[in-house]
């Protein structure tokens, strides 16, 4: 009979060890990044208004006149798909033109 040679390897309990401490962290790991999800796209949300706001700032002094979200896009001051926050707000111009933002 051949004698076996001594391989090394890993055991079937270090390899479950492993697989528990990678399960731990990436337990531990998702609902940070889903916070951070979150933020990003308030953020996001605060930057394209501020961004429409320009072009409504552009268009006045284009036209002379408070324009609508309607007329921003037929103007091509915004593209068409672009009426609404990355985290899906709706975006509002008032009369005196400021803009802002609210839940859809």
């Amino acid at each position: 009979m051949k004698k076996l040679k001594n391989q090394k390897g890993f055991t079937l309990i270090e390899m479950l060890i492993v697989m528990l401490i990678i399960t731990v962290l990436i337990a531990i790991a998702i609902p940070n990044v889903s916070k951070q999800t979150t933020a990003v796209d308030e953020k996001g949300c605060t930057a394209f208004v501020q961004m429409v706001q320009g072009q409504v700032e552009s268009y006045r002094m284009d036209e002379r006149s408070v324009p609508t979200l309607a007329q921003l896009v037929s103007e091509d001051y915004l593209k068409a798909d672009n009426q609404t926050c990355p985290n899906g707000d709706l975006i509002e111009i008032s009369p005196e033109g400021v803009v802002s933002s609210r839940p859809a």
